[in-house]
């Protein structure tokens, strides 16, 4: 997937996103309604059973869904979100989330993200977006 023609709002956001640069997050490619974000699982990601953390997952996931969903322009943010934990993951694992867009409808839209190791499923996550009001309050 690449990216169409340059910057657009989904960059601007990630610039600003200090969670997800602090866990060492990258933005490998934005387009409209889609997006791609890696992240390195590192020891302080572990749980009690010494594999990743279900939150960091999610959090990944939750990125690269954020980067899809304002990739169009308006302030969009997050409206609920599920995730399906299918594979455990591993300190030293090399995560990728695919986010693509499945439909907008007003100011609400619904999103896709799988989370990948190299050829292998980890998670399946959804997300609902809504684009907030001009007046950059939340919407009603």
């Amino acid at each position: 997937m690449g990216e169409s023609g340059g910057r657009n709002a989904a960059h601007e956001m990630f610039d600003a996103d200090v969670a997800s640069k602090g866990l060492g997050i990258e933005l490998v490619s934005v387009a409209d309604g889609a997006a791609v974000a890696r992240m390195r699982v590192t020891a302080a990601m572990l749980n009690g059973h010494a594999i990743g953390h279900g939150g960091f997952v999610f959090l990944l996931a939750d990125t690269a869904f954020a980067l899809a969903c304002n990739s169009h322009g308006p302030v969009t943010v997050a409206a609920g979100a599920e995730i399906s934990f299918l594979r455990p993951v591993r300190e030293g694992d090399l995560l990728e989330a695919r986010a693509t867009e499945r439909t907008r409808y007003g100011r609400s839209g619904i999103y896709d993200v799988t989370v990948w190791r190299d050829d292998e499923v980890v998670a399946e996550f959804r997300g609902r977006s809504r684009t907030l009001s001009q007046g950059g309050g939340a919407a009603a």
